[in-house]
């Protein structure tokens, strides 16, 4: 052993023994000795940390101890919250090596100063405060008082939360911004210290989606760095497509015209800008959910075209506007800032790019034109891999996401260091191979029945997890006429009271669907029985999907579909062992995880757990564990 991987090894302990409930964790250890080989020898990793692991820990100590730079993008900002609020000082206490953190977020989660002090004006301000609902108003106050006080000024930071109307009235997106430079309240400006504290700092943490808007604006945000950590790496290449692509909603055009009244009174152009909204939405709801053609089609091309002429109209007319007032600059500056980068997005989507796909997603309320790369992999190699060394961890990690995201086989290690919880003695992998296909029309009932049984002998405490709200409202109905215990739905409540209420009640069932594959951690009884009706495939009509799996052909399945579903079961599986103490079944109604040719790439994603496939072994495992009868 080296003096550094004694030191290593000596500081994680020192660490983790200072935690509420600390043990030594062999995989965390193999995890930590692996990050720290990856940044010494300046080569990419991708490592799997089942739950339990300790993966923050495992990749922050050796990246603290290395002396890097280091930014780490999560996939949510919860988890970003909790690195910069708990994990971090926590480590800056016990670790024993002086460090500096800060967290970075998109400019809108900041109040703006300058939005403030246009709201107190008692010309400008006054007129939009009248326009407003008393609640909003009361907020908009409220706000102001905390922005006094805040040291970061994050809505974060709020013991409360602001409505959208309140929050937007104080603050700006970064396609309005025109930068500090040109604001006269630049230099106090919570946004801008953030990203002030984030250039001096050792570890920056920040969201995935800001990552991908770094790379988009050629690493204009971030400040420079030697090592990226991407936690929760498995929905990497979604977000690097939403990011390094173009959006174009009816909101923008909404919100565009909201900006351009603040400054503009002309009636006219201001409503025409507003009317792009309406305009679009009804072009584009026709095509919802469906892959656009290259050049676009004439229905909308023809509404883009007069859009992109209708901003030039209204840059124009901004241009125009003389004035000595400094508000009244700042608010012209800002609808010019998000006309011109309104424009710049319309003008990419009437071009057209060669290696993208258009498409139409959102709802029919809301739909949106999405223009998004077939293959992420070359932008990802040029900003990211090349630059600088990569490590990217989850719990479940998709066989092909290297691939996927542009690593070359020669650069990257990946790894599976394992979970240090007894699958194999707590919990049961159950495949109802008996069932017909999902696809008959005989699956629905016989799964009712498999469900019932399963539910009784667990004695409620089940998460069902659905891949449809069809199949979750039809099944949910069933269930509370034949059982006795509560059935809960995904529909009744929003997430957090949802998952609390299931959590509070043992006897309690919770029913879902993908939105709660992910992001459930109930640990105890109360959670014995995982169900999941069949396994995740993507949608084969998704629009980007199809796209790219046109572009591979025959290896298509291997490299996109399985991937995806295997990794979408092993997360909804994980909803089950949460402590080492944790016991029960995942249950899995579809048939083809017994049958299918693939059967083995997807059992080999889940959690080493034992198998059956008969239903009696089940319900006395479920029994015994629940004491139920």
């Amino acid at each position: 052993m080296t003096e550094q991987t004694g030191r290593r090894v000596a500081l994680l302990d020192t660490v983790t023994a200072a935690l509420e409930r600390s043990e030594i964790r062999t995989g965390q250890h193999e995890m930590a000795a692996l990050v720290e080989q990856a940044i010494e020898s300046k080569r990419h990793l991708v490592i799997q940390a089942g739950t339990g692991t300790g993966k923050t820990l495992a990749y922050l100590v050796p990246a603290l101890m290395s002396g890097s730079s280091v930014v780490v993008a999560t996939a949510t900002k919860a988890l970003q919250d909790q690195l910069a609020s708990k994990d971090l000082p926590f480590l800056a206490e016990h670790l024993g090596i002086d460090f500096d953190w800060s967290i970075l977020k998109g400019r809108s989660n900041y109040v703006c100063l300058q939005r403030l002090s246009e709201m107190a004006n008692p010309d400008q301000g006054m007129l939009e405060l009248d326009t407003m609902a008393v609640v909003t108003k009361a907020e908009i106050k409220r706000l102001a008082d905390w922005s006094a006080t805040s040291r970061t000024g994050d809505v974060a930071e709020l013991d409360w939360t602001p409505t959208d109307n309140a929050w937007r009235s104080v603050s700006v997106g970064s396609d309005e911004c025109p930068g500090a430079d040109r604001c006269p309240q630049g230099a106090g400006c919570f946004a801008e210290e953030a990203r002030r504290r984030s250039q001096a700092a050792d570890v920056v943490v920040v969201n995935t989606h800001l990552y991908g808007l770094n790379v988009a604006s050629d690493n204009a945000i971030l400040p420079d760095h030697d090592v990226v950590i991407f936690d929760e790496a498995h929905v990497l290449e979604d977000i690097m497509s939403d990011t390094v692509g173009v959006q174009i909603s009816p909101g923008r055009f909404v919100a565009l015209s909201g900006t351009i009244r603040r400054i503009l009174d002309d009636p006219r152009l201001v409503g025409g800008v507003a009317e792009l909204g309406e305009s679009l939405r009804d072009v584009l709801e026709p095509h919802l959910g469906a892959r656009l053609t290259t050049p676009l089609p004439d229905s909308i091309q023809e509404p883009l075209s007069a859009a992109r002429l209708k901003l030039g109209e209204a840059n124009d007319a901004l241009a125009a506007i003389d004035t000595n007032n400094e508000d009244a600059k700042q608010r012209k500056l800002r609808a010019q800032t998000m006309t011109g980068r309104s424009i710049q997005q319309l003008d990419i989507a009437i071009e057209g790019r060669a290696g993208y796909v258009a498409f139409v997603s959102g709802s029919r309320d809301s739909p949106r034109l999405e223009i998004a790369p077939l293959d992420v992999g070359p932008t990802m190699n040029e900003a990211v891999w090349k630059q600088r060394t990569a490590i990217l961890t989850s719990a479940t990690i998709p066989s092909s996401l290297a691939r996927r995201v542009g690593m070359s086989e020669e650069d990257v290690d990946t790894v599976d260091v394992g979970s240090p919880f007894d699958y194999e003695s707590n919990s049961m992998l159950y495949c109802a191979i008996h069932l017909p296909n999902p696809n008959s029309p005989d699956f629905r009932a016989q799964a009712n029945d498999e469900l019932e049984a399963l539910i009784n002998a667990a004695g409620g405490r089940t998460l069902a997890l659905f891949t449809s709200y069809r199949a979750m409202d039809e099944a949910a109905e069933e269930m509370r006429e034949r059982l006795d215990v509560p059935v809960l739905t995904q529909r009744d409540m929003p997430k957090t009271a949802l998952v609390k209420a299931f959590a509070d009640d043992e006897a309690t069932c919770l029913f879902a669907t993908a939105g709660l594959f992910q992001g459930v951690d109930v640990p105890g009884n109360t959670l014995s029985l995982v169900v999941i009706d069949r396994i995740p495939f993507p949608r084969p009509d998704d629009p980007l999907l199809s796209a790219r799996r046109d572009e591979l052909g025959r290896t298509a399945f291997g490299e996109i579909d399985l991937p995806r579903a295997a990794m979408m079961l092993a997360q909804a599986a994980g909803r089950l062992i949460r402590s080492s103490a944790d016991t029960g079944v995942v249950a899995v109604m579809d048939p083809r995880l017994g049958k299918a040719n693939y059967r083995w790439d997807i059992v080999r994603a889940l959690p080493p757990m034992k198998r059956t496939r008969h239903r009696s072994e089940v319900e006395e495992f479920l029994r015994t564990i629940t004491g139920s009868t």
